[in-house]
């Protein structure tokens, strides 16, 4: 992580902003200033624009999709020193927008977001809205649903809107994370709906005689980046948990946990779907007859794999080769 001096932190390192007036020539300094200092993409937007336009609405409470006419109005002194304010821990401190605003966009809609979480983007957001791809259409829909690792509740709380019949449990090992997926949970009126269980992994995740709860349905979005990727990654991860980002074994170590019990909280027809990421390229060279399908949502390389119940027994070789 890169330490900043005291000095560096002074907002005159952005240079003079004294002339800007308007939310346009603030959107307009702040995607230069941007550029200027690498600020990562990919907790949400595509280009610094875009970034400085979301943290700047956002900011001065205003609807992201604010109509052209509005952008030529003033900022009064107090708005014009809570804006600059931003864009500095936003370009010299590298926290992502999400954080500084306490608020992530997932399927069209805000969660609750803070550094005890990882901000939403994950490629499940893709695959419910597309009905995951067809690949339950045999199945009646799923009365009980699992996220492991839910963090913010944003997948869970999708689950839960998608199949509006099914009970959804979001598990975390961190109690940090479920207060912030608490908070959503509650925003979303949802309560009777979503329960949120502290487990490690599928540990915690039996009913009173021990026994293993069963869903028809099991999404997770685990750990699963390489420890030693960790020095290549852009200033902006390192303000998110290391522990729901990094996972031993070149990022495996959980997924193949997840994929060897998953089978006993299963009901029969019952499908498990895991996101890795890049660790995808590692996990079809360790394991290449391995049973699982790599769901498309392109244009992107598919980083879901989906295992049908059936093909869990013996999941690292059943495929056809």
């Amino acid at each position: 992580m890169h330490h900043h001096t005291p000095a560096e932190h002074s907002p005159e390192t952005l240079g003079n902003h004294d002339h800007l007036e308007t939310i346009l020539d603030f959107v307009r300094w702040a995607a230069s200033r941007m550029d200027e200092h690498d600020v990562f993409l990919g907790h949400g937007t595509h280009n610094y624009l875009d970034e400085a336009a979301w943290l700047i609405l956002e900011g001065l409470r205003l609807p992201p999709d604010l109509g052209q006419d509005w952008w030529q109005a003033r900022l009064t002194s107090e708005e014009r020193s809570a804006v600059v304010e931003l864009i500095r821990r936003r370009c010299l401190e590298h926290i992502p927008t999400a954080y500084l605003l306490n608020r992530a966009w997932f399927l069209g809609r805000p969660y609750y977001v803070d550094e005890r979480v990882l901000i939403p983007r994950s490629p499940f957001g893709d695959l419910i809205r597309d009905d995951f791809k067809g690949l339950l259409a045999g199945n009646p829909a799923p009365q009980r649903v699992l996220d492991i690792g839910t963090g913010s509740g944003c997948i869970a709380i999708a689950l839960a809107e998608h199949f509006p019949e099914a009970q959804v449990i979001g598990s975390d090992i961190d109690f940090g994370a479920l207060a912030v997926a608490s908070h959503n949970v509650a925003e979303y009126q949802l309560a009777d709906r979503v329960e949120l269980i502290q487990s490690d992994g599928f540990d915690q995740l039996v009913d009173d005689a021990g026994k293993p709860l069963a869903f028809d349905l099991i999404v997770s979005n685990p750990p699963y980046v390489d420890p030693a990727e960790a020095e290549d990654l852009p200033d902006e991860y390192h303000h998110e948990p290391a522990g729901a980002l990094f996972a031993p074994d070149r990022g495996l170590a959980l997924v193949e946990r997840l994929l060897d019990q998953a089978a006993d909280h299963l009901t029969p027809g019952g499908w498990i779907f895991i996101e890795m990421g890049n660790g995808r390229h590692w996990f079809d060279q360790r394991w290449p007859g391995h049973g699982g399908l790599w769901v498309d949502l392109s244009p992107a390389p598919s980083s879901i794999v989906g295992f049908p119940r059936e093909r869990l027994a013996d999941w690292r070789d059943c495929g056809d080769t």
